[in-house]
């Protein structure tokens, strides 16, 4: 009798998440995780980051026993705070002239739930990443052409990256949005992949 392999779900809306996962070959399905996240800029950004997406994760895995859950979250951390998803144009400017010229670090935090076992796999990952000095001329540009209100840090280092990244660190997946080795590491430790 062939056996039904266990559901995976990922927790997030994010296209880029959805993306990324995909490329590790494994099915997968997604459902938006309903919850407020914690989004206090003066939490530590490894706090934050695995609070959230362990609330994801056992949000939907409250709803779905069964099913291995991913949760995610990211994040990015300047100055001793927290810069998230700006919530408008004005506020994409003043974080792109923050992180002009400068070298920040990029938070992520996964959890992985199966409420029938109890499992419960938390993992970290940080990666720096360093902007060119940006004029006001650049920042309009890219602001033109990048769509940033849904980015942490008010930018996508895979869209027009060239126009204001000088370098990274780290793992490039983890700047987008899914570390792909860590989550490779942990859906493996679960019995997800081989």
């Amino acid at each position: 009798m062939n056996r039904i392999p266990p559901t995976l779900i990922l927790a997030s809306a994010s296209p880029r998440r959805k993306e990324l996962l995909g490329q590790l070959g494994i099915a997968f399905q997604t459902i938006t995780a309903d919850v407020v996240e914690h989004e206090d800029p003066t939490t530590d950004p490894r706090e934050m980051v695995s609070h959230n997406a362990a609330l994801k994760a056992d949000r939907i895995a409250e709803r779905h026993p069964e099913a291995f859950v991913l949760g995610v979250d990211t994040t990015v951390f300047i100055d001793g705070i927290t810069l998230n998803k700006p919530a408008d144009g004005q506020e994409a400017r003043a974080m792109l002239r923050q992180l002009s010229g400068r070298t920040h670090t990029v938070f992520t935090g996964l959890a992985l739930r199966q409420k029938s076992s109890n499992l419960r796999i938390d993992e970290g990952v940080a990666s720096q990443v360093t902007f060119k000095t940006l004029s006001e001329e650049i920042i309009e540009t890219y602001l033109s052409k990048v769509h940033t209100l849904d980015k942490a840090g008010g930018y996508a280092i895979q869209e027009e990256g060239e126009l204001i990244i000088e370098r990274q660190e780290g793992p490039l997946s983890n700047i987008i949005g899914l570390p792909l080795d860590e989550t490779k590491q942990i859906l493996t430790r679960a019995g997800l992949l081989l």
